[in-house]
């Protein structure tokens, strides 16, 4: 049976297709105060500035592509049971060709129901504007989680990550609760490798193997390292 190898991928995993991180020196949020922006309140005092940033968003998404990271990470499936752990909303994992990917903030090509959450609805194009309705009448919003609100996703990611031989972190310095507390669910003695250019090395325990690049040159690396562990 393979091993089971999971991936945590955060911002800097989509950053080399285009896609602006939001922490970054010239990310998103050195330039809006994100309460204006990605938050129910501010969804409730202008939904249609809201709507317009994530129709922005969403529109890079569509014209961005998978990179060699992404990729990369599929060609893994040939040797190990992937699973990946998504901080990102974009679907680049999935049009790069993952097979098991789990959103923990939500899907930007998605919309749902502000009254009914279970009422998802995929998006044909770019645009969710007001007056786009679900089946009950109300209007929809971004698939994905704003600021102040849960992460439904939480608890499946931990019961995932539980289940790791293998565990990998790419583009994240785990900064943001509560994905950063995933780490708490690992196994003791499970290898650890961290694909980030900039980590801070006391977040993390001296027995977890640092490369410290981006995503792409990154995941070329770590498929090096993990030949000694394919069964």
């Amino acid at each position: 049976m393979s091993k089971k190898l999971v991936v945590l991928s955060g911002a800097g995993m989509s950053a080399e297709s285009g896609i602006r991180t939001f922490r970054d020196k010239d990310g998103w949020w050195q330039n809006h105060n994100p309460m204006e922006l990605a938050s129910p309140e501010a969804f409730e005092s202008d939904p249609q500035l809201v709507l317009d940033f994530y129709n922005y968003r969403r529109k890079k998404v569509m014209e961005a592509e998978p990179n060699e990271g992404h990729k990369g990470l599929v060609k893994l499936e040939q040797d190990f049971d992937v699973q990946i752990v998504t901080q990102n909303v974009d679907d680049l994992h999935e049009r790069a060709g993952s097979k098991n990917v789990l959103h923990l903030h939500g899907e930007i090509r998605k919309a749902r129901s502000t009254t009914d959450p279970w009422l998802v609805y995929d998006l044909e194009g770019s645009e969710l504007n007001l007056g786009d309705k679900c089946e009950k009448g109300s209007q929809l919003r971004p698939h994905v989680v704003w600021f102040g609100e849960a992460v439904p996703a939480i608890e499946a990611a931990a019961n995932i990550v539980a289940h790791a031989d293998i565990f990998v972190i790419i583009g994240t310095a785990l900064a943001v609760y509560p994905a950063a507390g995933l780490t708490n669910y690992l196994r003791k003695g499970v290898p650890v490798f961290v694909i980030n250019p900039d980590t801070a090395h006391e977040n993390f325990s001296s027995q977890i193997e640092f490369i410290e690049t981006g995503a792409v040159e990154g995941v070329k690396i770590l498929q090096k390292k993990l030949k000694s562990y394919v069964e």
